[in-house]
């Protein structure tokens, strides 16, 4: 575990000292964001803070997954180091985004289609070779089979390789953008995304940590019966870790005031980071209940624009969730504060049925 601690220690003190120097570059650049004009007015004081910070968070996770790898003389594995691309891959769409939106001075960056574009191409490369890499198992970093705490019997291996190849593309896909944009959504108040961030990258690193020691290769499993079949989980949780301790360092300048924010560059990347564990450590359905904060911030966004389409009517003051209750008159730090006790109580909620199944005939 030797390992998973120094990932979490690097990219906390890389977080911590590294994002005060990149503040004060920023600050130098005139690299500031951009505030729409129809948001809370309380927001309005924003305009011009330095933003792109996500960066960061991906050169700290980065950094330490390597330096955990060199101090332990381990060889990097196909599952860490797909799921980091798909971080730094999602990561460079929101740059793009992001420095769009600086230098236009507007609110707006790429466009939906041009970000969509970029973010499918990063999903579809990772999806592709996410199938290959068999290690002596014959475990790939990621299965045709849906997966809630682990693989189902429901497989997307319908047809032949090329039809099942495009299904589970389709599939992850959807994950990806489903947890990139939710992050993204998130991401309106001083700390919200960050704080949730880290606690649902602290329970994969629990999820990762428990798989490895009840793992089918490695012969630590208790019951047999109920060992996982996941490739490399022992590195999945130092990659977990290595976000959860950046997130961590850049938390203390992003949480209220905001010296800086993560922007899409951010929240795109901790959204594919997500998304990636998720397959990876075969619980695609379980994130849904780990992130539920970013689920619920993703509805209301749903739910408003469907409403308002079909009806003419909102069923929020404004959208997403978190700005609706500052709309009603809580304070920013009282609705990120309320908003990390649902996010603490979903990976809680999260991690008793990921017990559960597991202990389940025992």
């Amino acid at each position: 575990m030797k390992g998973v601690l120094i990932a979490a220690i690097v990219s906390l003190v890389v977080g911590l000292f590294g994002t005060p120097m990149f503040i004060k570059f920023l600050v130098r650049k005139g690299y500031g964001q951009f505030i729409r004009d129809d948001g809370p007015t309380t927001h309005h004081t924003k305009r011009g803070t330095p933003t792109m910070g996500g960066a960061v968070i991906i050169a700290a996770s980065l950094l330490a997954y390597g330096m955990a790898h060199l101090v332990t003389m381990t060889p990097v594995t196909a599952s860490g180091m797909l799921v980091l691309f798909l971080m730094t891959g999602l990561g460079l769409v929101g740059f793009a985004d992001d420095a769009i939106k600086i230098t236009k001075q507007r609110s707006l960056g790429l466009t939906s289609v041009q970000k969509l574009l970029g973010q499918t191409l990063v999903a579809v490369i990772f999806a592709v070779l996410a199938l290959q890499f068999r290690d002596d198992a014959g475990l790939t970093p990621a299965s045709y089979n849906i997966s809630f705490a682990r693989d189902s019997n429901v497989s997307l291996a319908l047809g032949g390789t090329v039809v099942s190849l495009i299904l589970f593309v389709i599939w992850a896909n959807l994950l990806i953008a489903g947890t990139s944009n939710g992050v993204n959504l998130t991401d309106g108040l001083d700390g919200l995304a960050t704080g949730a961030s880290v606690m649902v990258f602290g329970a994969y690193v629990l999820i990762a940590i428990w798989q490895f020691n009840q793992n089918c290769q490695n012969g630590l499993a208790s019951n047999a019966a109920k060992c996982y079949d996941v490739r490399d989980p022992h590195d999945l949780a130092v990659v977990a870790a290595a976000l959860m301790g950046a997130c961590f360092g850049f938390l203390w300048w992003n949480a209220t005031p905001a010296k800086i924010f993560m922007g899409d560059t951010g929240s795109l990347a901790l959204g594919g980071a997500l998304a990636g564990l998720a397959i990876t450590t075969r619980t695609e359905f379980l994130v849904v209940i780990l992130a539920g904060l970013f689920v619920l911030e993703t509805l209301s966004v749903i739910l408003q624009v469907g409403s308002f389409k079909l009806r003419r009517k909102r069923i929020f003051r404004m959208a997403p969730l978190h700005h609706h209750f500052e709309m009603v008159g809580w304070n920013e730090i009282t609705v990120v504060i309320r908003f990390w006790i649902i996010a603490g109580l979903c990976v809680a909620f999260g991690l008793g049925i990921f017990y559960a199944e597991w202990n389940v005939n025992q």
